[in-house]
């Protein structure tokens, strides 16, 4: 009957301590812009910044980032990289798959040097999207 009791309460506290640690980081958006590599495979121009208001949502408890556009993005997190940082940037990036099944990789940069400005980056292959956001 102890260790059922003990059991119980390892249980619990395993669960408690897990919540405390799950967390969701909302954000809003304020512009977006994008970069496309050519038929060549080289990078082009990044293009004029759209002023856009979105809501971005990165759920650490369900494993997902989501972009609230007019056609939801939805990315689930398959692994968390480790936080990098420099004189210049804090990043935090994540390897995801998105609505499609493409894996891709989101970045969430904070710019020290311009203000602590924030950017969320979804990088593909062939092309970038930079969403300019700050935290709600």
């Amino acid at each position: 009957m102890n260790s059922i009791r003990t059991y119980i309460l390892l249980l619990f506290l395993g669960l408690c301590l897990q919540q405390a640690y799950s967390q969701t980081y909302q954000f809003k958006t304020s512009g977006f812009s994008v970069l496309e590599k050519n038929e060549r495979g080289k990078w082009g121009e990044w293009s004029n910044l759209d002023l856009v208001n979105l809501s971005v949502v990165l759920d650490t408890n369900k494993h997902r980032i989501v972009v609230y556009s007019q056609e939801i993005q939805l990315f689930k997190i398959l692994d968390y990289i480790e936080r990098e940082e420099n004189d210049t940037d804090i990043v935090y990036s994540f390897m995801c798959k998105d609505n499609d099944g493409r894996e891709c990789k989101l970045s969430i940069i904070t710019r020290k040097k311009q203000d602590y400005r924030k950017q969320l980056y979804i990088n593909y292959d062939n092309h970038i999207i930079v969403y300019n956001i700050f935290s709600v």
